[in-house]
């Protein structure tokens, strides 16, 4: 069996809580012809994703898109270029951003302490923010080693960002040797950051300079205890299959026994709501220096090595991948255990591409999400 996130004890509730498919149907037969190398590593990789999977591609001048399978288990409908999802770890990218610009303004140095613009937040359990630096926040190299599972929510179950920071550092100690560890509380700090040098929640951060100026209308970071997708949304899932029958349990707003999505607790570490296209053009656009300085991008793309397969390098909120014909793509990748795995990426001279499945990716099979978004980028026309 093909399992893609599904916990053991969800297992025993398909029989009744969960949908069962015979397969999917394939993409539309209009653009059958069209992309076709394309489409065979998408069809490819939702055969081991979700019940769909699409991706929304193009260049400075014009975009396509290709989707396979299903937007909503046993309909006809498929994810669209403007349909809604939970953007997950791509959130992070904006939230650099916003922090680069600062940089820009000369309002945040990005090898100043976090100390300097948030005294006494690091503190503790062996940390200490006058050894720790924004670049390093951004980076994933502050050592900083805990998660946000013991948080606790406000009486209306929210979550502030001070407090998801607390049990980020309440939890492991800090790592030795600084070297790269992917944490959202590092991105919970960079938000804090945000906050205390705008004066404003860094969702109107990320609305007022990223957001609105790239006119991306399908884009946003809730607000806290708003748990909706806008308009027509990709439905999450978790399940697998069994000799090509698929077992589905929507999990779109909240996972069996776990209450439902709550956008704070992710906040501007993973709580973006945003489409494919959005973005696409968000990624594109930041990658042709049009978000934040060339100065600002060239520190964006400093790298340090990661260890993981397949986006090996890591930046500034901005990851690296060298593509199969030769040129260095730069994105966003995504996450959620509630049903969405995604990625972007854009090249220098404005190719760009956006690939969501419905369900959260565990596992490595080929093709990946990347291998479509290489296809997509070395189309060759």
């Amino acid at each position: 069996m093909t399992r893609t996130g599904m916990p053991r004890s969800v297992v025993a509730l398909c029989a009744f809580a969960a949908v069962a498919t015979m397969g999917a149907p394939a993409s539309a037969a209009e653009q059958a012809d069209d992309h076709a190398g394309v489409k065979a590593v998408l069809t490819a990789f939702r055969a081991h994703g979700g019940p769909g999977a699409a991706v929304y591609a193009g260049d400075l001048n014009q975009g396509w898109t290709l989707h396979a399978g299903q937007k909503v288990v046993n309909t006809n409908q498929v994810i669209g270029p403007d349909d809604a999802f939970r953007a997950a770890s791509q959130t992070k990218t904006f939230t650099a951003a916003v922090v680069l610009q600062l940089v820009d303004e000369g309002k945040v140095a990005l090898d100043a302490p976090i100390e300097r613009y948030l005294p006494g937040v690091v503190a503790g359990n062996g940390y200490d923010g006058n050894r720790i630096t924004v670049r390093q926040l951004l980076q994933q190299t502050s050592g900083i080693n805990g998660g946000n599972a013991g948080a606790k929510p406000k009486s209306d179950g929210t979550f502030e960002l001070r407090e998801l920071v607390r049990a980020g550092l309440a939890g492991n100690p800090p790592k030795p040797d600084g070297s790269w560890n992917y944490t959202n509380t590092n991105y919970y700090l960079a938000g804090m950051l945000i906050e205390q040098v705008t004066g404003a929640p860094a969702r109107d951060a990320i609305a007022e300079r990223i957001i609105k100026p790239l006119g991306l209308k399908h884009t946003s970071l809730p607000a806290p205890g708003d748990k909706s997708l806008p308009g027509a949304y990709v439905h999450g899932y978790k399940g697998g299959s069994i000799g090509g029958v698929f077992l589905w349990l929507d999990t779109t707003f909240g996972e069996w026994g776990s209450g439902t999505v709550e956008p704070s607790y992710w906040s501007t570490a993973g709580g973006l709501v945003s489409t494919l296209a959005d973005l696409a053009v968000f990624d594109r656009e930041l990658n042709r220096g049009k978000v934040i300085s060339a100065a600002g991008l060239a520190e964006m793309r400093k790298t340090v090595d990661t260890g993981w397969p397949g986006t090996e390098k890591y930046g500034l909120g901005l990851w690296g991948h060298q593509l199969s014909c030769g040129v260095r793509a730069w994105g966003l990748l995504g996450d959620l255990s509630t049903g969405f795995s995604s990625v972007t990426m854009a090249t220098d001279d404005g190719r760009n591409a956006a690939v969501v499945t419905n369900t959260w990716v565990v596992n490595n099979d080929k093709p990946t999400r990347i291998d479509v978004v290489d296809a997509a980028l070395c189309e060759k026309k």
